[in-house]
């Protein structure tokens, strides 16, 4: 049986723009589209009784939506297999539960009852920075929305050779039949000691050649298996948050990798990460990879 994409849904505009994408996603991929609302609404309503002929309304509520947005997501993607779910959990610890079996989860930036002031909303953080499997954040313009940039963007840092950031934005490049763009950015670290290799005029150790290698090094083997993905790759200078952001406007996929110790607390979500999830013109996808 194929992992689904799991979108999370609670009637918000935000989250009803996650499902559009996401149906096109699971279309594109040809795979189960699986909405899943969650809420506490036991907790104040009290248990559904035996047999359910008193629902509390919430949980009323709660299927309308989940149905509705079934809905949606058939008219985006015609033919498509989709499932619903209604959960009495906490909306970030049962999308967390849903990853672990997921092909990815999806989310809004932002759910109901955010402030508008928020770039991002609390339940979506929590999924990207903790979760098991790919998570993508809905968000951008429509130009984004609608995948017409025909470009994915992908940011290589440190210790992104043969991490599965990298493959995920080669198969979502080949799926889509667009570029991809792979960007590792460098900065010059100062204060420099007069025999550093930029003052001895060897640029053989120098940051930005230092880049061009990691680049190299992560694209090499992902690149063999998609022959067909047309690549562009680029070592700008400055932080990697700043530039990642910036070059979103262009893109409609902005893949990035998250590094996840062995604790499952606590929000496991590098600087990086945590800007584009923020400020990003396009969705956001966090591809976690364990410290090993």
């Amino acid at each position: 049986m194929q992992a689904p994409l799991v979108v999370g849904v609670d009637g918000s505009e935000s989250s009803l723009q996650a499902v559009d994408w996401a149906a096109d996603e699971a279309a594109r991929h040809a795979i189960p589209l699986r909405l899943v609302y969650a809420s506490l609404w036991e907790r104040y309503e009290g248990a559904v009784p035996s047999g359910g002929l008193d629902r509390p309304a919430a949980r009323i509520l709660a299927e309308n939506i989940v149905g509705a947005a079934a809905q949606r997501a058939l008219v985006v993607a015609p033919g498509l297999t989709v499932s619903t779910d209604v959960l009495a959990e906490d909306a970030a610890g049962a999308l967390l539960g849903e990853g672990t079996s997921a092909a990815a989860v999806v989310v809004g930036s932002r759910g109901r009852g955010q402030l508008a002031s928020l770039l991002l909303g609390s339940v979506s953080l929590v999924v990207a920075a903790r979760s098991a499997c790919p998570v993508v954040v809905v968000r951008g313009d429509d130009i984004a929305l609608a995948s017409r940039h025909e470009r994915v963007l992908l940011g290589v840092g440190g210790k992104d050779v043969e991490a599965p950031a990298v493959r995920f934005a080669f198969r979502e490049a080949a799926a889509r039949g667009c570029a991809l763009s792979a960007l590792s950015a460098w900065r010059d670290p100062l204060p420099r000691p007069a025999e550093h290799p930029l003052i001895t005029g060897d640029p053989a150790h120098s940051a930005e050649a230092r880049a061009i290698r990691l680049l190299d090094r992560a694209l090499e083997g992902p690149a063999r298996e998609y022959p067909d993905v047309p690549v562009s790759r680029a070592t700008p200078e400055g932080a990697a948050s700043t530039v990642l952001v910036e070059r979103s406007a262009a893109a409609d996929l902005l893949v990035v990798g998250a590094r996840r110790g062995g604790s499952p607390v606590g929000l496991q979500l590098g600087r990086v990460a945590h800007r584009a999830l923020h400020h990003a013109a396009c969705p956001v996808v966090v591809v976690p990879c364990r410290d090993t």
